[in-house]
């Protein structure tokens, strides 16, 4: 199995979304969510400021983390691996090479926000330097908002992590 992370092609669009969703089954079905919007397509996510990284697995996008950059704020948006290949160590290589990302853009920290007991979800990033927090920017507290619009706390509790990245390369 030859893996490489690069960042994401206007050609890699279709396979991002399709990515998202067949790992949010996974997410819809631990959380018994009987409503969940689909993903953005990959072209949406491309679009917006920040950067999207993927996995490639023999040459075929596996996963991939989304960041984005708003505020001053570099923020993990979504990281999904296809759960045909999950617990190989994509989901962390992708968040190391965000958080490399990241500090190479000369941020301190990134952050996201997840599920406090989905164990892919806050467990997995606090093995990768994540610590909980609250939402301290406006950034931060309008995800609260948009969250609540699509009923996600409904599911479990939400929380806000980051981890520190170091001094950022100059």
């Amino acid at each position: 199995m030859t893996t490489s992370i690069r960042s994401a092609r206007p050609s890699d669009a279709d396979a991002v979304e399709r990515i998202e969703n067949d790992a949010d089954l996974l997410l819809v079905d631990r959380l018994r969510a009987d409503v969940w919007a689909p993903a953005p397509h990959g072209d949406a996510r491309l679009a917006e400021p920040g950067f999207l990284l993927v996995a490639e697995v023999d040459g075929e996008v596996a996963g991939f983390a989304h960041v984005l950059e708003v505020d001053g704020v570099c923020h993990l948006e979504q990281l999904s691996v296809h759960p045909l290949l999950s617990r190989r160590g994509l989901g962390r290589s992708l968040v190391e090479a965000a958080k490399d990302g990241a500090r190479e853009r000369g941020y301190a920290r990134i952050s996201l926000r997840t599920y406090a007991d989905v164990p892919w979800n806050a467990p997995f990033y606090a093995t990768v330097g994540f610590l909980e927090e609250e939402p301290a920017t406006s950034f931060h507290r309008s995800l609260l908002e948009v969250e609540a619009q699509h009923g996600l706390d409904r599911y479990g509790r939400r929380v806000q992590m980051s981890a520190p990245l170091g001094d950022p390369r100059p």
